[in-house]
């Protein structure tokens, strides 16, 4: 079984777009949608969840008014400035002290502390992780809460549910939608997989994005190869990114070039190769057939488009 994970160094560089189209080509495989503040794979593969769990990923503190003795010495140790006196609201005590359930960070110190035992500290659900059932086959996807932390824990759930799903039903390879950026949940879809695919746009600061992302792979020694979306909009750019690449040794295994058929094909709610055989649809399949056979998958994993599910207006 293999795994790739595509990410980018910011949003909106086209990712999500690339592995919708993946998925379609790809055989045997099953999806992660691993940007779980803001996941929307499953809005283009036609995704229907059949299972669904909480995700308890941290704690959270309380407390308890009737316990507190007012001593404020959860205040005074509190370093996220989470807990806060109701003056006046103790009665023959001093103060009553309350926690900010959104400023607190899960540590414990104040539950550890407390000479009365009047905090209780308790798992609290986070988000929601999902498998469902898509057009192209198996996906795990996951909602984080508002405001809540822990997206690198979400995302080691979302990537081991699906490999357990690839292992069961004897599939090939887990492709991972990731989350942008370089931080805690970039980290946890990109380690221990066997290639990342960088995408990347023909600007300076989508190639210092670039640049980020690479030596966070280099970091944990994962094979990286890059993709210029958009290509056409500044070729001297693409020209550039691509020598940077080389210098780097990150080889580029697409250039893709701008085409409102991404567009039309969102608001259909399907992948731009399920819904155009124009020039686009071409270069992401040549992209994918390359990165099958690094991959070393099978021929017949390759290129894989179902024509039934074309629109009338394939072909532009």
């Amino acid at each position: 079984m293999k795994e790739m994970t595509v990410i980018s160094g910011k949003g909106g560089t086209g990712k999500t777009s690339i592995v919708a189209s993946f998925s379609a080509l790809a055989k045997n495989k099953v999806l992660a949608d691993c940007d779980v503040d803001a996941a929307d794979l499953h809005l283009v593969v036609g995704a229907r969840i059949r299972h669904r769990e909480p995700f308890r990923g941290g704690k959270k503190a309380r407390i308890i008014p009737e316990r507190c003795n007012g001593c404020g010495e959860c205040h005074r140790l509190c370093r996220f400035g989470a807990v806060d006196p109701l003056v006046g609201a103790g009665g023959n005590k001093e103060n009553i002290f309350v926690i900010d359930p959104i400023a607190c960070e899960g540590c414990g110190v104040c539950a550890h502390f407390c000479p009365v035992e009047a905090i209780e500290f308790k798992d609290v659900v986070n988000g929601e992780w999902f498998i469902s059932d898509t057009r192209h086959g198996p996906m795990v996807h996951a909602k984080l809460g508002i405001a809540e932390g822990n997206s690198g824990k979400l995302v080691s759930v979302v990537r081991s549910q699906a490999r357990g799903i690839a292992l069961k039903q004897g599939l090939d390879i887990v492709l991972i939608d990731g989350p942008p950026g370089i931080g805690c949940p970039v980290i946890a879809s990109v380690t221990g997989t066997d290639l990342v695919l960088a995408v990347t746009e023909p600007t300076l600061s989508a190639l210092h994005d670039l640049e980020r992302v690479r030596q966070l792979a280099n970091h944990f020694n994962i094979k990286t190869v890059a993709c210029v979306n958009k290509c056409d909009l500044n070729p001297q750019m693409t020209l550039h990114i691509e020598e940077h690449c080389r210098e780097a040794g990150v080889e580029v295994v697409g250039r893709i070039p701008y085409d409102r058929a991404v567009t039309d094909a969102q608001i259909r709610q399907t992948s731009v190769v399920e819904y155009s055989d124009g020039l686009i649809s071409k270069e992401i399949v040549r992209m994918w057939e390359h990165i099958a056979h690094l991959l070393g998958l099978r021929a017949s994993q390759a290129a894989h488009i179902v024509e039934a599910t074309r629109t009338p207006n394939s072909g532009r």
